[in-house]
């Protein structure tokens, strides 16, 4: 449950029909988001930077890399005590099966300027993504299940949890090699924000708000 000032901030529950469908949507945008990035060729996120090192490294597809290091975060998160959901499967396999239909549909950027334009819409679309998917309340994704938890365990704000896993990820994936830039830059510093502010607008966040977990599951509370 998540609570504010030990009262619920969250909306009514809805069908469990209509919380299937805004989580597929959430994950939907997060993969729109992927593939405007990686069109937009000013760099990668930091996760799919330390997918692209993982899969140099190993040998793996970048898909079967991104399931991978999602299925350790997901051992990880069980020492911290977090429970995956159906939203914790979900997120490991349908958003590498979006990119997968959707990035031959979207054509490059023509110049410097469209190439902002997808980079700063993609980091727009994963703030609501995360508070859209994480809004259906059927678990977490693997990552923001650890952000949520270390948000928790720190006492941070989303906002600063979210930022310094994002630049880990960044320095461990441009260590292997991955793909990094100044689209990489603008990611890494405005993904905690717009995450922040996603979950907001759902209803997920007051003002100042950190992670707490609650039997298992992620939750956050306003300080």
């Amino acid at each position: 449950m998540l609570a504010r000032s030990n009262e619920s901030v969250l909306p009514p529950q809805r069908s469990v029909l209509f919380r299937t469908v805004q989580l597929i949507g959430g994950l939907l945008a997060y993969a729109i988001s992927a593939v405007l990035m990686i069109r937009g060729g000013l760099g990668l996120g930091p996760w799919d930077a330390f997918h692209v090192g993982v899969s140099r490294l190993t040998g793996m597809s970048v898909g079967i890399a991104s399931i991978a290091v999602g299925l350790a975060i997901v051992l990880g998160n069980y020492v911290l005590r977090i429970k995956p959901g159906p939203a914790t499967i979900a997120n490991m396999i349908l958003i590498g099966v979006f990119i997968d239909l959707i990035l031959p549909l979207v054509p490059a950027p023509t110049g410097i300027a469209y190439a902002l334009i997808y980079q700063t819409v993609g980091i727009c679309l994963v703030g609501l993504a995360t508070g859209m998917y994480l809004g259906a309340r059927l678990g977490a994704g693997p990552r923001d299940g650890l952000m949520t938890a270390l948000s928790a365990r720190w006492g941070w704000s989303i906002r600063r949890t979210r930022t310094l896993i994002e630049v880990t990820a960044l320095a461990l994936g441009w260590a292997m090699g991955g793909t990094v830039g100044v689209g990489t830059i603008m990611f890494t510093l405005a993904v905690g924000p717009a995450a922040q502010l996603g979950m907001r607008m759902f209803g997920l966040l007051g003002p100042n708000a950190r992670g707490r977990i609650e039997g298992g599951e992620p939750a956050v509370v306003a300080s």
